[in-house]
This record gives structure tokens, C-alpha cells and sequence, in this order.
């Protein structure tokens, strides 16, 4: 195959030029940050998407090591390769701590750079520490400090949506981080990476100086890959996936724009695609979901059942930067959190009105979604609904939509359910996971000119229009459809448009019957 490709736990920098690993190069981006008007940054990007190698690849800079940056755009940038002492602190070690754990687990970590530049009886708690080291680390090599926090959120993500816990764990790292503001004639530069932003961080609140670059054009493609580094850095690595699956360079790249492109960061920003999930598979040969099946967060799961947000409501939303890009801590919409942690991101920007369209950025975060949601609906039976849907699959790649509904309804019978069922919205919520998870196209509450579409239903070949009844007639639905015209809206779509009709029971809490035209 040629080059190496990064193993699945390369994160660093050293490692990765050393064993000749495929780099794609992001040195101009640290130069320009390393050269700009701040000397303090904050960016956020979603897990796994590259921040860990971005803070490696700032820490071999300011470390001078020259040697690692040949061939790289670093090495033409930079004259002076001037030595700093840096103090990187990785905060994903800190994760589900509690209150005790976390403060051993920031001692440990800066005693470290105590057994090098000392500590002062006087320094006891975490805060008083960092502020001796930076101090004493300038004092004794005579350059400024560089401090490189890592995933700073870490420690709270997975109680975010605890009441008791968050304001406790959050204190304790807003002390920690609180001398980065007095030190700051010491300090050369401050880089700080992370999922979300809580405001009440000392990072926000206190330092009025940092930069937020999460957003801005000149960043965007700093973490992840764009189509153009995918067409001409990794055009090798596609060709060979290409001829393991047994299709053509450009059916590869299209499958692999489908499944891990689409992510935009700023309103002017390049397609970026997931490097997690492109390197995955470009390794192991097989698209798949590599991110989103290497773990989805508990805390994203929690806070969409506290904020009953259904899956369809899941993207398309229009919004100002303010309502997404905000702190987390007191959300009054799950838009922030789905934004920054990457299973929503920016499709659009509206220049008259200042409004940015927000959605699902591709088809793994969407499969991967609707899977996380789908027990919500079968319950311990997700396995062997899991099952079914691969087969109903089969049935709408012959556009058997009967087949497929009979096979749904034979399903459901085994399934017991509970009152949430009562209602015709929980049937809609369910056939749209079901159908997302089929890889198709589906939106729900579709405007007309004459009222709503309960669902439709877009594959390669035809578009569906679902009308859903509770303890009505799958007639009664197709009535609906017929009187209101419906199938006016999607003339212009090019397919053929196939209306179906389903009556739901309260009774049997399955499929009654239907109709198909």
C-alpha cells in the first residue's frame, strides 16, 4: 500500500514524524497562531477530531525541535526556533472524577514539572502550584512559559447534567486555571482545547484576553481533513480502498464524501471530513462508524431526554452564532452541546440576515444517532430490531415497501410496549429512526401548499409519502393524501412518487393495515 498510515492511538507529533507515518500538514496554521495579535487561545472541536496532535504538534514547536518540522511548512515559516519551557497538560486523564480524584489527578500532574523546576513550601493547593512553576520555569531558563491545557473540559463533561456535581468539579478547575491570568508576564503563549465552553471558567470569565478561533474562516480547516488534502495528500491510500472493495476511485470518494465529509466550522470554511473515521478506513479497508462507534457520549444521551428533543427535531435548525456557539452549563436549547460536540455543524450562512443553517453532518453521525435512540422505542428488543431493519433494507433496495411494512409489523408484534404509545407522534418518531437507519432520506412534518406531510421517504429510485393514523383506517390516510394533494409538492423531484397510507392500533400497538399507490 505504500505509506503508513497513524495508528488509532497516535497522537503525537514526535511519534508520527519518526515512524513515517501519512501526515497531513497543519504547521502553517500553528505558525499563524504562534505569530498572531493573541497570545492566548481557545479551540473547540468535536472528540477525536484531531486537537490532541494539534497541541503535540505546538509543543514539538516550542520545544525547538527543528529536525521534526522537515519538509513541513514550519521549516520555511520560522527563522529563530527559539526554546521555551512547556507545561502540556492532558485533561482527558481526568475524566469520571469525583471531587477527591481530581484533585490527586491535577497534583500528579504537576508534580511532574516540580521534580524540574522545584516547588515552594508555600505551594499547596493546585492554583498556588501552577502559579510556582510558571513563575519558577521562567525564572530559571530565562523564556517566557507556554502552557498547553488539552481537552480542559474533560472532568465535566459527564456531569453536565448533574445539578450536585457539575458546580463542585467546576470550581475545582476554575482555581486551577485562575493563574493564567497573573502570570501573564511570564507566559509566551496559552492554548486551550475542548468540546464545549462553560462560561463561568476562569478561562472566560477572567481572561478578557483570549482568542476563540473556533469559529473564525483562517482556522477552519485546522483540525480534520479537507476534500482537497483527501484528493491530493491521500489519493494513494483511496486508490488502494478503492480496489479492495472492488469499485472505482470515484465511487469510493463519493461513499467516503457521504459517510465522513460535510462538517463546516465557520461560515466560510472548506468541506472537512472526520480524520478518525477517514484514517479508520482507509486502515481497515471498510466505511463504517469508526467515531461514532468509538463511544457516544453519555452526557449527549442524557441531555437529549432532558430537553425531549425527538429524533427528527435532531438538525435543521436556523440560527444566530450566539445560539450555538454559547456555553453549556445552562442551556436552554440542546443546540450548543449538538453543535460543539460535533453531531450538528454548519451547512449554510445566511449574509442579509446573519443566520447560520445548522445540521447532521453526514450519514455516520445520522446511522450513529438514530442507533443511540433507537432502544428509546424497542427497549431490550434493539438487538433483533436491529435485525429487522437490515432486513427491511434488503427490501427497499427492490422498492418493496410492502415487504418491508410487513416485515415491521411482524416485528412490532413481539415487541411489548408501554402507554407512551398513545399518541400518533411516537409512531412518526419511530419510522423515522427505523427509515434513517435504512440510509435513506427522511423528514417529517413536510409543508405543502394545502397542509403537512406526516413523513417522506427519498431513495435512489422513488420518494414515499406516509400519511400515519391511530385508530383511524389506512384508507382514511390515503384519503388525506389524495384530497390534499400531497404528491404536488415533489412533481419536480424527477421520481415517481408512491403514497402510502398506515393506520396504527391502540389496541395491538402495532401496524393495523395500509394502503399503497
Amino acid at each position: 500500500m505504500g505509506r503508513k498510515l497513524p495508528g488509532i492511538g497516535i497522537q503525537t507529533f514526535e511519534k508520527l514524524i519518526k515512524e513515517d507515518c501519512l501526515y497531513i500538514d497543519k504547521t502553517e496554521f500553528v505558525y499563524n497562531m504562534t505569530h498572531g495579535k493573541s497570545n492566548y487561545m481557545f479551540l473547540s472541536r468535536p472528540r477525536r477530531f484531531g486537537k490532541s496532535l494539534l497541541v503535540s504538534t505546538l509543543k514539538s514547536y516550542f520545544e525547538g525541535r527543528r529536525e521534526l518540522f522537515k519538509g513541513l511548512a514550519m521549516e520555511h515559516l520560522e527563522k529563530e526556533w527559539t526554546v521555551h519551557p512547556v507545561l502540556h497538560f492532558d485533561m482527558s486523564t481526568a475524566k469520571h472524577a469525583g471531587e477527591k480524584d481530581l484533585i490527586l489527578e491535577l497534583e500528579r500532574k504537576l508534580f511532574q514539572y516540580e521534580k524540574m523546576y522545584g516547588r515552594e513550601e508555600a505551594d499547596i493547593n493546585p492554583n498556588q502550584r501552577l502559579e510556582g512553576l510558571i513563575k519558577r520555569a521562567y525564572e530559571q531558563t530565562g523564556r517566557q512559559v507556554v502552557v498547553l491545557i488539552d481537552e480542559y473540559d474533560a472532568p465535566l463533561l459527564d456531569v453536565m447534567h448533574e445539578d450536585e456535581n457539575l458546580p463542585k468539579l467546576r470550581n475545582i478547575m476554575r482555581n486551577f486555571y485562575s493563574p493564567l491570568k497573573a502570570c501573564d508576564p511570564y507566559l509566551r503563549f496559552v492554548f486551550l482545547t475542548g468540546i464545549t465552553k462553560f462560561s463561568q471558567l476562569s478561562i472566560f470569565s477572567e481572561l478578557n484576553n483570549i482568542l476563540n478561533i473556533s469559529m473564525l474562516p483562517q482556522f477552519a480547516a485546522i483540525c480534520g481533513i479537507t476534500q482537497e488534502e483527501l484528493e491530493t495528500r491521500m489519493r494513494t491510500e483511496v486508490e488502494y480502498l478503492a480496489e479492495q472493495l472492488g469499485v472505482t476511485y470515484c465511487e469510493t470518494m463519493e461513499r467516503l464524501k457521504a459517510h465522513y465529509d460535510g462538517y463546516h466550522f465557520s461560515k466560510q470554511s472548506p468541506d472537512i471530513y472526520n480524520p478518525f473515521s477517514l484514517l479508520n478506513a482507509l486502515s481497515t479497508n471498510d466505511i463504517a462508524s469508526h467515531w461514532f462507534g468509538s463511544g457516544t457520549p453519555t452526557y449527549l444521551i442524557e441531555m437529549l431526554r432532558r430537553f425531549n428533543v425527538q429524533p427528527s427535531d435532531i438538525g435543521g435548525y436556523d440560527a444566530d452564532a450566539a445560539d450555538f456557539d454559547a456555553p453549556t452549563e445552562h442551556m436552554t436549547s440542546i443546540v450548543p452541546l449538538l453543535y460543539q460536540s460535533g453531531y450538528i455543524t454548519i451547512k449554510g450562512y445566511d449574509n442579509i440576515l446573519s443566520l447560520y443553517t445548522l445540521d447532521i453532518p453526514n450519514k455516520e453521525v445520522r446511522i450513529g444517532l438514530m442507533r443511540s435512540l433507537l432502544p428509546n422505542y424497542l427497549h431490550e428488543y434493539t438487538s433483533r430490531g436491529n435485525t429487522t431493519i437490515a432486513k427491511m433494507y434488503g427490501f427497499m433496495l427492490k422498492d418493496d415497501i410492502d415487504g418491508a411494512l410487513l416485515l415491521m409489523k411482524t416485528f412490532l408484534g413481539t415487541v411489548p410496549y408501554t402507554s407512551n404509545t398513545d399518541y400518533e407522534g411516537h409512531w412518526q418518531q419511530m419510522m423515522y429512526v427505523i427509515f434513517s437507519l435504512l440510509g435513506a432520506y427522511v423528514d417529517v412534518e413536510v409543508h405543502t401548499r394545502n397542509g403537512r406531510v406526516d413523513m417522506v421517504l427519498r431513495t435512489a429510485n422513488k420518494l414515499y409519502i406516509f400519511e400515519l393514523k391511530l385508530n383511524k383506517s389506512a384508507e382514511t390516510a390515503m384519503q388525506q393524501i389524495t384530497l390534499k394533494n400531497y404528491d404536488e409538492r415533489f412533481a419536480l423531484t424527477g421520481l415517481p412518487v408512491v403514497k402510502v397510507g398506515i393506520n396504527f392500533s391502540r389496541e395491538t400497538k402495532n401496524i393495523e393495515d395500509w394502503v399503497i399507490e
